[in-house]
C-alpha cells in the first residue's frame, strides 16, 4: 500500500482515538451541536478504522510468518501463513481505498428533476412524459416522495418541460448521473407510414438546497412577477394571480411555478428551484474543470452531452458513457434502473480509485 494512504489511515486512527476521548468526558453533551457533529464524524470513520485495524494485523501475520521460513520445520506452514495474510492483505488494501474515496456531501440530499423536450416536435414531448413516468416508478420503488413543482403539457399529452422534486434517501447519490441528453428511436404515435423517427429530451438532476442557506441570493438580484396560472387547475387557480416567476438578474436563470392554489406556496417552491439551479451551475463548472484534467466520462455535467439511446425497435438502451447495452427497455422505462444506476456508479467509482492511486 502507497506511503500516502497509510499515513492517511495512521491519521484517521489516532482521530477515532481523540473523538472517543472527547465523547467520553464529563461535559461531551453539554453542547449538543457539536455532540452530533463529533458522533457523525466517528459513524463515518469507524469502519474506516476498524479495516485498517484488519489489514495491520494481516501486516503483522505476514511478519511473522516471515521469521519461521529459516525453520525447515516450520517452512510449509509459515508460507501457507504467508499466502493467506498476503490474500488478506490485498483484499483489505481494496476495501481501504474504496472506503477513503471522497463521498459527495450531495449524495444523502433530494433532488429537482427538470425534464426537457428537445428535437422532435411532439413525439419529443411523450418521451418527455415516459421519462419521467419512468423515473417516477423508480422513485416508487424505492419508497421516495415525488411532487411535481411545475409542467408544460403539449397538445397530445407529453411534457415541454417538466419539473419535479423528488425526496428520499440518498435520491441524488442514485440519479446524479442521469443528466445529459436522451434520445429516443421510435415510431412515433404521429407516423402514419411506420417511419423510425430520433427524438430528444434534456435532464437535468440537481441536489436541493439546504433551505436557502447553501446559496447567498441577494433580493435586489430578483424580478419577481406574479400571473394567472394557465391549464387545468380548477376556477379558483385560473381566477387568481397565483402563478409566480422568478428571475436571477446576475446569471439570467428563470423558473416559474404555478402548479399550487397558493401564491405564496408557489413563490417558495419557485426559490428552492432557484437555489438549486444557482448551485447546479457553479458545481457543473467545478466538474468540467475537474473532467477536463481527468477526461472523466461520468459525472462530467456536460448538459450537451448524449448519454444514452432508447431504441424501441431493437427492445434496446445504450448508455454511451460507459458502452452499456441493455436489452430490456420496457422493464426500464417502467422503472427497473437498478442495474443502469449501478453500472455507473461502479464506474465512477473506479475512476475515482484511479485517481487515488496516481
Amino acid at each position: 500500500m502507497k506511503k500516502s494512504i497509510l499515513d492517511k489511515l495512521e491519521r484517521l486512527s489516532e482521530r477515532l482515538a481523540e473523538i472517543d476521548g472527547l465523547l467520553g468526558g464529563e461535559h461531551a453533551a453539554r453542547d449538543m451541536d457539536s455532540y452530533r457533529k463529533l458522533t457523525r464524524e466517528r459513524a463515518d470513520i469507524t469502519p474506516v478504522v476498524d479495516l485498517f485495524h484488519l489489514y495491520r494485523s494481516a501486516s503483522a501475520n505476514y511478519s511473522s510468518a516471515g521469521e519461521m521460513l529459516g525453520d525447515p520445520e516450520m517452512k510449509e506452514l509459515a508460507q501457507a501463513e504467508q499466502e493467506s495474510a498476503s490474500a488478506a492483505m490485498a483484499r483489505l488494501e481494496i476495501e481501504l481505498q474504496t472506503a477513503l474515496l471522497p463521498k459527495d456531501p450531495n449524495d444523502d440530499r433530494n433532488l429537482f428533476l427538470e425534464i426537457r423536450a428537445g428535437t422532435g416536435g411532439d413525439e419529443s414531448a411523450l418521451f418527455a412524459a415516459d421519462l419521467f413516468r419512468m423515473y417516477s416508478r423508480y422513485a416508487e420503488r424505492q419508497r421516495w416522495k415525488v411532487e411535481i413543482v411545475s409542467r408544460s403539457e403539449s397538445d397530445l399529452g407529453g411534457f415541454r418541460e417538466i419539473i419535479a422534486r423528488i425526496e428520499g434517501q440518498g435520491a441524488y447519490s442514485k440519479l446524479k448521473f442521469e443528466s445529459g441528453g436522451h434520445r429516443v428511436q421510435r415510431v412515433p404515435v404521429t407516423e402514419t407510414q411506420g417511419r423510425i423517427h430520433t427524438s430528444a429530451c434534456t435532464v437535468a438532476v440537481m441536489p436541493e438546497a439546504d433551505e436557502l442557506v447553501d446559496i447567498d441570493i441577494n433580493p435586489a438580484d430578483l424580478r419577481i412577477d406574479t400571473f394567472r396560472a394557465s391549464g387545468a387547475g380548477g376556477q379558483h387557480i385560473n381566477k387568481t394571480d397565483s402563478a409566480v416567476r422568478i428571475t436571477h438578474i446576475p446569471t439570467g436563470i428563470v423558473v416559474e411555478c404555478q402548479d399550487d392554489r397558493s401564491q405564496h406556496r408557489n413563490k417558495a417552491q419557485a426559490m428552492s428551484v432557484l437555489a438549486a439551479r444557482i448551485n447546479d451551475a457553479k458545481q457543473r463548472e467545478q466538474q468540467q474543470k475537474i473532467a477536463s484534467e481527468r477526461k472523466s466520462l461520468i459525472g462530467s455535467g456536460d448538459r450537451s452531452e448524449r448519454i444514452r439511446t432508447y431504441n424501441f425497435p431493437q427492445d434496446r438502451i445504450t448508455d454511451h458513457r460507459i458502452n452499456l447495452t441493455l436489452y430490456k427497455i420496457d422493464a426500464i422505462t417502467d422503472g427497473d434502473l437498478d442495474e443502469l444506476v449501478g453500472a455507473l456508479t461502479a464506474e465512477h467509482q473506479a475512476e475515482l480509485l484511479a485517481a487515488l492511486a496516481e
